[in-house]
């Protein structure tokens, strides 16, 4: 592919379909049966059968859908886990189950491809799993390649393009913002309540933007709202 400036909104997943697409075509022009699909960022080092550690848990159980590795950083030797949510596989060092990519659309050319991914496999009964024993190492830290302060900018754009709400966008914030580099909770906050107050475009995809519509407090208080309304409205039918 011709070279372009690097973006990890779009284009990158533009990149990496054009990489599935080709891997598919050519294993249909040369009758190559397989079980799994995976996807590998060039700044991770895996470990020794890191893919087949991942493999046999994907053996194990019929209803995972998507797996991954921990993300560590090696400093002096030294390795830390990235912590994020264990049911919620990572970007780089995943692998689908074949039945479970093609369900959920393939690789969508969207920012966040991996989180609409996630999702997609969620709500159609996949369970999805980071098996933080399995190590992969991340020569940078995520969102870093044009520094923190871009990559959070973009991160906080990504959740408002996505539809995530406003109270889980705050509890984003928050969480960035009590752990050093601390500044990055003000470039997601920046990036999301920017687009927001520009009121810029959001994904159209449906599914996703019920998804985040309905997570957390702000979707709890949604929740809430129209079941309040809803009786209201059976109370006066039944009294008319």
């Amino acid at each position: 592919m011709p070279p372009r400036p690097r973006d990890i909104t779009f284009h990158y997943s533009y990149v990496c379909k054009q990489g599935f697409d080709y891997a598919l075509e050519y294993s249909k022009k040369n009758n190559i049966e397989f079980e799994y699909i995976g996807l590998l960022d060039a700044d991770t080092v895996l470990e020794k059968n890191y893919f087949g550690k991942l493999l046999a848990e994907l053996k194990k159980d019929s209803s995972l859908g998507i797996v991954s590795g921990g993300i560590y950083y090696d400093t002096d030797g030294k390795l830390s886990l990235e912590a994020t949510a264990k049911n919620l596989p990572r970007g780089t060092g995943r692998i689908w189950k074949k039945e479970c990519f093609f369900e959920t659309g393939g690789y969508q050319v969207e920012p966040s491809p991996d989180s609409i991914s996630n999702i997609k496999a969620l709500l159609r009964g996949w369970r999805l799993m980071q098996y933080t024993e399995v190590i992969q190492i991340q020569k940078r830290k995520t969102s870093a390649a044009n520094g923190l302060w871009d990559g959070y900018l973009k991160n906080g754009w990504m959740a408002y393009y996505l539809g995530k709400n406003f109270f889980m966008a705050l509890l984003n914030v928050f969480r960035l913002s009590v752990k050093s580099p601390y500044y990055t909770g003000i470039a997601y906050f920046w990036g999301y309540f920017s687009s927001a107050i520009r009121r810029e475009k959001k994904i159209q995809d449906p599914e996703v933007r019920a998804y985040y519509k309905n997570q957390g407090p702000g979707g709890l208080l949604s929740r809430i709202s129209k079941n309040v309304s809803s009786n209201s409205r059976d109370i006066k039918e039944r009294e008319q």
